[in-house]
């Protein structure tokens, strides 16, 4: 994957480390001197001695030859064209072996927040677990359960009963409604909405609208990372599930009843309505919406600001438009829509030639 990809700018590290101690963390390869230390991460274009870079997208590989980094992560595959002054590590996929790191560098930090600030309410019929970190104005409901190094940050809202597994991180202003449950290493970023009502009313004779009450929740398994600012209904009845490894972008919608299958990936803006059930190791773009009462095959890839409006039966194709259409046949009629006006033009010369043979025949 060739994106580059920075949370932070020259990110601090709590400690020094070696380049021989970092090729250990990610199982990379030396080149150059393995007693270089860094202390800090830096983009190549910008970074100091002092500081661990990452190359991956081809498009910067001159700031290589160039970059002040001591260290710099690099591809297997990267032949070099001039000489470089950084230590290099040779990696498989560059990418991921720099998130690797800033994993367990977040991993690091977190690990030190422990304990309880005030003001924060925990009721005595909480169950706490150990290294838990709970900010200031964080609201802790009846019942609700908490396992080991959770951390929550200021303004969440956990319900009555509601149940956060191991290593949880739950950003500012995240809120779980009642009996709603997180399974382990689920992280959800600020503002973000777990088990508010699910959209049901049932239309009246005298044409308002009864709301159907929504006594379900909403079950997340492990591994789940949640955007900023996505909702999650709760189930009329049942669950709302988001199944283990899926990664919810920001400003998502999910519906009530609706099920995420495993490793699914969702990009912002998607609205998911409900009851749809969604298979694993799907990918969807930004801005799709898709009808409700469907199930989306494995493996499908939906482009972005598709429109689904039926089930999708026939696994690993990929779709787009509005309504969805597989994909090679989306391509080869935006190359027909493209030819529109030339086909017109030589349609009205194919009539007018008609009509030329047909007068020349009459006259004959």
């Amino acid at each position: 994957m060739n994106h580059r990809l920075w949370t932070m700018d020259q990110i601090p590290l709590a400690m020094q480390f070696t380049a021989t101690q970092i090729a250990l963390m990610i199982s990379g390869r030396l080149e150059g001197n393995a007693a270089a230390t860094v202390a800090s991460f830096g983009k190549i274009e910008e970074a100091n001695e002092g500081q661990l870079s990452f190359l991956a997208n081809p498009k910067y590989e001159d700031y290589l030859y160039s970059t002040k980094a001591s260290v710099v992560i690099i591809n297997d595959t990267l032949e070099l064209k001039q000489t470089v002054e950084a230590t290099l590590i040779r990696v498989p996929d560059a990418y991921t072996a720099f998130a690797t790191l800033l994993t367990k560098y977040q991993q690091l930090v977190t690990q030190q927040l422990t304990g309880i600030q005030q003001p924060s309410y925990i009721d005595s019929s909480a169950t706490i677990g150990e290294q838990v970190f709970v900010a200031a104005f964080v609201y802790i409901g009846e019942k609700v359960s908490i396992g080991n190094n959770v951390k929550l940050f200021p303004g969440v809202v956990l319900g009555n009963g509601a149940k956060v597994g191991d290593n949880c991180i739950l950003q500012a202003g995240v809120k779980i409604y009642n009996d709603c449950v997180l399974g382990k290493n689920v992280t959800i970023h600020a503002g973000t909405v777990i088990g508010s009502d699910g959209f049901g009313y049932a239309p009246q004779a005298d044409g308002t609208y009864h709301k159907v009450p929504q006594i379900g929740n909403v079950v997340i398994e492990d591994f789940v990372e949640i955007g900023a600012n996505t909702t999650i209904d709760r189930a009329t009845m049942g669950s709302t599930i988001i199944r283990t490894g899926v990664k919810l972008d920001n400003l998502i919608q999910i519906a009530h009843n609706v099920e995420v299958g495993v490793n699914t990936v969702v990009a912002a803006q998607t609205g998911i309505s409900g009851s749809t059930k969604i298979g694993k190791n799907v990918m969807v773009g930004g801005q799709v919406g898709t009808a409700g009462h469907i199930s989306i095959a494995d493996g499908s890839k939906i482009a972005g600001q598709s429109g689904i409006t039926k089930s999708l039966r026939e696994p690993n194709r990929s779709w787009n438009g509005t309504p969805a259409m597989d994909f090679s046949n989306y391509l080869r009629v935006q190359a027909m829509t493209r030819n529109l006006p030339d086909l017109e033009k030589r349609v009205k010369e194919l009539e007018k030639l008609v009509e030329q043979l047909l007068a020349e025949r009459v006259n004959a």
